[in-house]
């Protein structure tokens, strides 16, 4: 290998050979890459995984950790993604808990902190690949190929595609997966340091090996694959097999092959049996775990694995294979998202994209047959290694084995990526070898570094705010339904309804059973009370997906707007039906029956909304305003300060309490409570206008004055403050004439 290593001289400098200097440029590296992207905000997945998910939060038990799915939902449960990374989950929850909340930028410097770490690893992964495993008498391990062990970890630091892992938050998945599959590889390695008899191994370091598989599994599922390529390792660099030596002997029928020397200690056939053992039952347990059967994913999310024929399907996961491939060779054209149709199916071989298939399939046998049938055994060994590292992480994202939910995704290229980049080394050297521009190689190798580390930078920026990273992907996926979906959500969000209501439609246009475009459409549409188009979409919706609890809920809002009672009363049921613990469809449900004038029917929907979310502010309000407005002061008194103790510091709870407690003559406790609410939210007028109001009866005339005119700046058409102001005054100046 030296004479490969040596090849590259003229690109990596003799000083930043040494260990130190070699594993600082590269973290420093990826540094540069990445560090635009601490200050960004949580995006795309990560509100679901983080800001939404009850395991990050200290009420939590940390046990459920261990029997919910990296969204916080229950595995057992039939919805759930099934995807178990319990100690990714335990990161973001010690994230929480040492931030002091959700703020991003703990969470985004753990991550590029994470990648630095994963980068320095490589280091040394990348040295025992190309240059062997050797260890000097006292057990340190010699690297034998340093320059290639650099620049291949240079391109790994700096390569685009790991944007999506780093810059987004949920992306630790495959940080924390990759540190340990390493960690575990390393371990393998530290196995083999008593060099001088042969066959000798420390079963202690392969058993540690195989708890950081497990423990990379559970931060990532493909962690696991890691024991796939020890394997590999094993036969390869300890046992030394020689493939085409194999199949020479075959050819000639030799007897030799009958007692291969690798296999006569027993070493290796002992360390592929603890592997073996230790894989399975890791997974053996993941499966206990998981309960029921695999998650369901819909068509949308991966059309290809719905296909009837077979031939579509293999044609069309090759085609994915290829798009994988190409954004490892040309990571300029990334997406957030690649489904939807964001890649239409291929469906004969009569499409000109087979070619892609072609070509990838070309160069894959071409390093295949170089790999077991060179001449030379460290061509072979760095070939077969570094598809090894290509290959075998990807295999849980192939669709191979089980069908995936996606159809093309960066971040499962994170660990797969240190393959291409082993090749892709490799491949320098042997031009670099075999050429006298050594210079022009020089510049190619610097160029590929330079651009790379720009498009890191730019895309860092594009993760940084969900509105860059929805609209940066409009020009990469623009048949993709759900990039102009999360725009438009994320327009409404801003309140920018006009906008947003434009990407909505295109979304539905482009995937016309996408149920959650069409439900958002329709609330867009119904507060602008464009309530009979808003009614078809919901009702579509729900046809289309008759377990979708929240347009059921939707549907029965627009029925009520439209004085559809009976209706909106069954879509109301409808979605309790499929969502039993839904406190806002209560909420809807109560103020359906309250327009009906069947208050005790209102008010016990609205406290079962109370029960199922105790700070359910406007349910607690609605029942305090209804009980105050039929005249049971006494109920409405206990209701209201029950839901002071539960939500503190709510100051239309106080502002609702006040009023009750002002008509039963506590004008005190009444005070107080208004003060704090005006306190709260000085700038309310309906809060000035009724604490003059108390005055006014209370007697505190020049206080009742003041908060009346103080309420009328603030609102000068409250025709109500107006009238009572003009009360006020004509008994102020009626109580002047008598001083008089």
């Amino acid at each position: 290998m030296a004479e490969w290593d040596a090849s590259l001289d003229h690109v990596i400098p003799s000083s930043l050979l040494p260990p130190f200097w070699a594993k600082f440029l590269v973290g420093f590296a990826s540094l540069v890459c990445f560090a635009r992207s601490y200050d960004g905000d949580f995006v795309f997945d990560d509100s679901e995984a983080i800001v939404n998910n009850k395991d990050l939060r200290a009420e939590t038990p940390l046990g459920d950790l261990w029997h919910h799915d990296f969204w916080g939902s229950r595995l057992s449960s039939n919805t759930s993604h099934k995807s178990y990374r319990p100690l990714t989950v335990l990161t973001f929850r010690m994230n929480y808990y040492l931030s002091g909340g959700f703020h991003p930028v703990s969470f985004h410097v753990v991550n590029i902190a994470l990648h630095g770490g994963v980068c320095v690893l490589l280091v040394d992964v990348f040295s025992v690949l190309f240059g062997g495993l050797q260890y000097t008498s006292r057990g340190r391990r010699l690297n034998l190929a340093p320059r290639s062990s650099l620049l291949a970890a240079l391109l790994f630091a700096v390569h685009p595609v790991h944007t999506e892992c780093v810059a987004g938050v949920v992306g630790r998945a495959d940080l924390l997966g990759a540190l340990f599959f390493l960690l575990s590889f390393l371990g393998y390695c530290k196995a083999f340091r008593e060099t001088n008899k042969e066959g000798t191994h420390s079963t202690f370091w392969v058993l540690l090996s195989i708890l950081l598989g497990a423990m990379a599994m559970l931060c990532k599922e493909q962690g696991i694959t890691v024991l796939g390529l020890n394997a590999i390792f094993d036969i390869l660099v300890i046992g030394k097999l020689n493939v085409l030596e194999i199949v020479r002997k075959l050819l000639r029928k030799d007897r030799s092959l009958e007692s291969p020397g690798m296999l006569r200690t027993g070493g290796l056939l002992f360390r592929m049996t603890l592997l073996a053992l230790g894989g399975a039952g890791v997974l053996y347990v993941r499966w206990k775990i998981m309960g029921t059967g695999p998650p369901a994913f819909t068509e949308v999310d991966n059309p290809a694995s719905f296909a009837d024929s077979v031939l579509v399907r293999a044609i069309n996961y090759n085609y994915y294979y290829s798009l994988n491939a190409w954004l490892l060779l040309c990571p300029w054209w990334l997406c957030f998202d690649w489904s939807m149709g964001c890649i239409p199916l291929i469906k004969s071989v009569g499409d000109w994209r087979v070619i892609a298939l072609a070509a990838l399939w070309f160069c894959l046998i071409g390093l295949i047959c170089q790999a077991l049938c060179s001449e030379d055994s460290h061509k072979r060994r760095i070939l077969t290694l570094g598809l090894g590292f290509l290959i075998i992480p990807f295999l849980p994202a192939s669709n191979l084995f089980f069908r995936v939910g996606f159809v093309v995704a960066e971040r499962v290229l994170y660990l797969p990526s240190a393959g291409y980049c082993m090749l892709l080394t490799f491949g320098f050297a042997a031009l670099s070898k075999h050429t006298k521009k050594k210079k022009l190689i020089a510049a190619l190798i610097l160029g590929i570094l330079f651009l790379n580390t720009l498009r890191c930078v730019v895309r860092s920026g594009e993760w940084r705010s969900e509105d860059h990273l929805f609209r940066s992907a409009l020009s990469v996926c623009p048949l993709n339904a759900k990039v102009h979906y999360n725009v438009g959500k994320n327009l409404a969000d801003k309140g920018n309804q006009t906008a947003a209501i434009r990407y909505y439609r295109e979304a539905v246009r482009l995937n016309p059973k996408y149920v959650h475009a069409m439900n958002n459409l329709g609330n867009i549409l119904k507060e602008r009370n464009e309530l009979q188009e808003a009614e078809e979409l919901l009702s579509l919706a729900v046809q289309i997906q008759p377990d979708f609890a929240a347009a059921w809920m939707n549907l029965g809002i627009v029925q009520n707007s439209l004085k559809r009672f009976q209706a909106a009363e069954q879509s109301y049921r409808t979605a309790i039906k499929h969502r039993r613990k839904y406190p806002d469809c209560y909420y809807n449900l109560g103020r359906l029956y309250a327009d009906l004038n069947r208050h005790v029917d209102a008010l016990n929907a609205w406290r079962n909304a109370t029960v199922l979310k105790p700070e359910h502010s406007l349910a607690w309000n609605n029942m305090i305003i209804l009980l105050d407005n039929t005249g049971n002061l006494a109920q409405a008194e206990a209701v209201g300060r029950e839901a002071l103790e539960l939500i503190p510091n709510d100051h239309s709870l106080m502002f609702s309490l006040a009023n009750v407690l002002g008509k039963s003559q506590k004008y005190k406790e009444s005070e107080a409570l208004f003060l704090k609410a005006i306190k709260a939210h000085p700038n309310t007028a309906s809060y000035h206008g009724n604490l003059a109001v108390l005055y006014h009866r209370w007697g505190h005339l020049d206080l009742a004055k003041k908060h009346y005119e103080i309420s009328l700046r603030l609102d000068p058409t409250a025709s109500g403050t107006k009238e009572n102001y003009g009360l006020l005054r004509r008994k102020l100046e009626q109580m002047q004439k008598k001083n008089v």
